[in-house]
């Protein structure tokens, strides 16, 4: 189902409304949650899934699990828990269930996010695919009329050009997955607007810009470098005569290091009161990456576009009946 483009004048937050009344119109998706064992991540699971956007499976230490939920009042006992003695045997294990095709989204629970990382890239064993893992951040901004996307500001701390090429595509790709459209603009953000080789980042946005020239990156409208001003306000891109169908339209913005974006969203999400949506790429299922700070309509995002993401695969590769 498409999402339908928001106005600029849409009430804050409607974005991810959208989002997860996109979600549940698309069968929900088995979803492997890894050491689910804090109020926060538990309650996160059984929100999405009495809304019917995902199917859980728990995998954990059982007795941690469900004096949590008996703690706090939450409901697990219709979903399959797997036990697992630890948070590191948790992520292990929810790899494997990956693996044996009885999960189509991975979810962190309450365990760091490195811990799970370190299981989801191992060369054997692992979720990688020819495609570098990335991380996008999906911002519902109030008094921004796009869905705006951050990309990469949680995985990929220096990525050189190789890995920027699959942080755009995977941006790109999961932008039409979930229903936002086709062709997204992309903005390849620099501290300037010209290309120097005092600032590397400026070459690499030149160099990206290329590539999809050359078809080496598909689906997008790329331009860069840009300033953020340039990148998401017509008028500053006005003043400084830059004529591009992505200038102060941006819909997804490459940041040229994790510490940049990282920054970037954190500054919209305190001051500009933005949630913030996360979820990782370029494995072979979508994984939903979420905060300790994140908010209720953040969580339910992150699960509705894995589910979207989930359904995209499964239409594109469906299962051969029996």
């Amino acid at each position: 189902m498409s999402v339908v483009q928001i106005e600029a004048n849409t009430a804050p937050h409607a974005k991810y409304e959208r989002l997860i009344a996109a979600a549940r119109h698309v069968p929900p998706a088995t979803t492997v949650v890894v050491h689910p064992c804090d109020e926060t991540s538990l309650r996160g699971v059984c929100e999405a899934a009495e809304i019917g956007i995902i199917k859980p499976v728990l995998v954990g230490p059982l007795n941690k699990i469900k004096s949590t939920a008996t703690r706090h009042d939450l409901d697990v006992e219709k979903f399959e828990i797997v036990d697992a003695p630890h948070s590191d045997a948790a992520a292990a294990r929810g790899v494997e269930l990956v693996h044996e095709g009885k999960g189509e989204v991975l979810m962190k629970g309450s365990l760091h996010t490195d811990e799970l990382m370190r299981y989801v890239t191992a060369t054997t064993g692992g979720l990688r695919t020819n495609r570098r893992i990335s991380h996008v951040f999906v911002m519902d901004v109030p008094n921004y009329a796009e869905t705006l996307f951050i990309t990469d500001a949680a995985i990929n701390i220096f990525p050189d050009l190789d890995a920027k090429r699959d942080i755009v595509q995977n941006a790109i790709d999961l932008f039409v997955q979930i229903g936002l459209g086709s062709h997204p603009r992309v903005a390849l953000l620099s501290a300037v607007e010209t290309v120097t080789t005092k600032i590397p980042s400026t070459i690499d946005a030149a160099a990206l810009c290329k590539m999809a020239d050359r078809g080496q990156i598909n689906g997008g409208i790329l331009d860069g470098p840009l300033a953020f001003d340039n990148a998401v306000d017509p008028k500053a891109a006005e003043i400084k005569g830059i004529k591009s169908p992505v200038a102060g339209r941006a819909q997804i913005l490459v940041v040229p290091d994790l510490e940049a974006g990282n920054m970037l969203a954190k500054n919209l999400t305190f001051l500009a009161k933005a949630d913030a949506a996360g979820i990782a790429l370029g494995a072979r299922v979508p994984i939903v990456l979420t905060s300790r700070a994140d908010t209720v309509r953040a969580r339910l995002a992150s699960c509705a576009m894995a589910v979207l993401s989930a359904d995209a695969r499964r239409r594109l590769h469906p299962v051969p009946a029996a």
